[in-house]
């Protein structure tokens, strides 16, 4: 799909405005967005609107990092937005003249209707321009990290608050580091996603070719410190997730030696016994204990009394706490 909305001359905002009728005296810019275009749709980019092939041939392939890419009167860039439950992320092309600028992307992204319905239902006035609809493009889409990057951080401080009431059972342990693994596994994917946009954002500001970067400086700057704040809380919550994840195999190393040291107080026990009952159970013609009266009683006494003596020494030395 297609769709286009052009600002004319006196901020009359005109929507769905055909390309043909685009270049005429009275549109001061316009804003055309291709979402989902099929192949003859996307034959406009190089048709009508005169791409590069190169660019194209980004917007087709949508296998880009977040980049930016000059031309002669035109700016290419490509930035990344995040959707989640599945969490991924997908691309969204962006080319930025003097008199317009178009946005392609293969999913539908909520902060470009966002914008789009600000612009074609609210009041436009000279501040808005194709430099302000970049501006608020990124933004929206950098502020949609947020509620991402905050609800894995609430999952995080669960598994946290799981491990300091040691709350563990023996199968638990294993879900829980199953949980950590995968939250750990989207932080990664969260920090390949948003520094790669934090590093374009830097370039735009430091960039000589953008000569309207100098009035909307302080804008961009607001969204290139939101991401360094993204990019912090990263890296907070990686640090969380593994000192989270060395006490979860500290506690579990720790029962295991604790099963270990009671199976070996036990074997230690039962030593004795067993050797007792090895002698009794020898197929000797002559023992004289065998004839005793009393014999039978006198070695179960004997076995009963060494089990519990050992059991109190290893109760003493805290080998059974």
């Amino acid at each position: 799909m297609i769709r286009t909305v052009a600002i004319l001359d006196d901020y009359t905002v005109v929507k769905n405005i055909p390309l043909e009728q685009l270049h005429e005296k009275n549109v001061q810019w316009f804003w055309t967005d291709f979402n989902k275009p099929l192949k003859e749709e996307m034959m406009q980019l190089k048709e009508f609107f005169q791409f590069h092939p190169l660019a194209i041939e980004d917007c087709i392939n949508h296998l880009q990092r977040p980049k930016l890419d000059y031309y002669d009167d035109y700016v290419f860039f490509v930035i990344y937005s995040l959707q989640s439950n599945p969490l991924k992320k997908y691309e969204m092309d962006i080319f930025l003249g003097t008199h317009f600028i178009v946005t392609f992307h293969m999913e539908d992204s909520n902060a470009l209707n966002q914008v789009w319905y600000q612009i074609t239902n609210e009041k436009v006035t000279g501040s808005w321009s194709p430099n302000y609809v970049l501006y608020r493009l990124i933004d929206k889409t950098v502020d949609e990290f947020f509620p991402i990057l905050y609800e894995l951080e609430e999952r995080i401080n669960r598994l946290e608050d799981r491990r300091a009431y040691k709350t563990y059972e023996n199968k638990s342990i294993e879900q829980l580091l199953d949980q950590l693994f995968r939250a750990r596994s989207e932080l990664l994917f969260l920090r390949q996603t948003i520094n790669p946009m934090r590093d374009l954002i830097y370039r735009m500001i430091n960039s000589r070719h953008l000569q309207w970067m100098h009035a909307k400086e302080a804008y961009f700057m607001d969204i290139y410190d939101h991401l360094i704040r993204l990019t912090d809380k990263i890296e907070s919550n990686r640090e969380v997730t593994s000192d989270i994840r060395d006490n979860y195999l500290s506690v579990s190393t720790h029962r295991t030696n604790r099963i270990m040291q009671v199976l070996t107080v036990i074997t230690t026990i039962f030593m004795p016994l067993s050797f007792l009952a090895g002698i009794y159970g020898m197929n000797f013609s002559y023992m004289p204990e065998l004839e005793w009266k009393y014999g039978y009683f006198i070695v179960l006494s004997i076995m009963f009394s060494l089990g519990i003596g050992m059991y109190r020494l290893f109760k003493r030395k805290g080998w059974l706490k």
